[in-house]
């Protein structure tokens, strides 16, 4: 029976390994609804500063912020927003995909590309491919903190302004519902005049600017971006929980399925082994 204690051991460490699956499901439940909540909590507050600052803007029509200019530079900045672990099936691999098809075609308009790493994932992976990374961020967590953030994208935000990249680029996987995730690349800077476009529905409000019109303007726009950017990574972090959620389910899943197969065989190997004793017990009886 040393086929039958072979299997006997596989059974027991595939039994473990669903162990540890299940428990990581039930953990990246528990995660996905928080980050889901902080998800949608964060976005009537980017709403309501592009709406602010599209008023302030019509208001004052003769002032043009920076990141509205269209700069004639030759080097763009990319945004790469990834997760720090791994176990969330192909989230992490479909945005990196996407990312170097961005690059690819920069590359091809022959323009150079700066890039921000934001999450352990893509900052290894923009290494391996020898991409210029500028500045980076890992370790965000559960909660992501705009404080971590500015810093590393700062210095795109920065160049930008000053006329050194013609666009910058933000690369996350967006959360659509619990099954389903996108990764996309969505156009930054320049703000383009759709972007800014205050909704028909808000009425238009005469604002007192303190200390001027251009001040308030500048604070606005910048929060605004700042807060696009944390968007996106609230929302990748809500796309990781659910995706990881989903792969070890579907781990958990085949693991019981391997165990059933497995004692299938071991039933198969010992019915066959107790056939063999009774037959040569049998044949034993009759020589005698």
């Amino acid at each position: 029976m040393a086929a039958g204690k072979e299997i006997r051991g596989k059974i027991k460490s595939v039994e473990n390994t669903k162990k540890i699956t299940k428990a990581m499901e039930m953990v990246a439940a528990s995660k996905m609804r928080k980050a889901q909540d902080r998800m949608r909590a964060a976005r009537p507050y980017s709403e309501k500063i592009r709406n602010i600052a599209a008023n302030l803007g019509k208001a004052n029509p003769e002032y043009t912020h920076p990141f509205m200019q269209v700069n004639d530079a030759k080097v763009a900045g990319v945004i790469v927003v990834t997760t720090d672990k791994g176990l969330c099936g192909g989230m992490n691999t479909n945005v990196l995909r996407t990312v170097t098809t961005k690059l690819r075609e920069l590359q091809a308009a022959g323009i150079s590309a700066e890039t921000v790493a934001i999450g352990n994932k893509g900052f290894s992976f923009l290494n391996r491919v020898g991409a210029k990374v500028v500045s980076h961020v890992t370790g965000l967590g559960d909660t992501p903190h705009l404080d971590k953030l500015i810093g590393p994208v700062k210095v795109l935000l920065d160049a930008y302004a000053e006329g050194k990249i013609n666009a910058v680029y933000l690369s996350y996987t967006k959360f659509i519902n619990t099954m389903k995730q996108e990764s996309v690349v969505e156009q930054l800077l320049p703000l383009s005049s759709e972007q800014m476009q205050a909704d028909k529905t808000e009425h238009s409000w005469e604002y007192i600017y303190e200390p001027d019109a251009q001040t308030v303007i500048d604070e606005l726009l910048v929060r605004y971006v700042e807060s696009l950017i944390y968007q996106a990574v609230a929302e990748n972090m809500a796309s990781e929980q659910s995706a990881r959620m989903v792969a070890m389910k579907a781990a958990t899943d085949n693991a019981g399925s391997v165990i059933g197969e497995l004692k299938l065989v071991y039933n198969k190997t010992r019915q066959a082994a107790i056939t063999k004793e009774l037959s040569e017990i049998v044949a034993g009886a009759a020589a005698v």
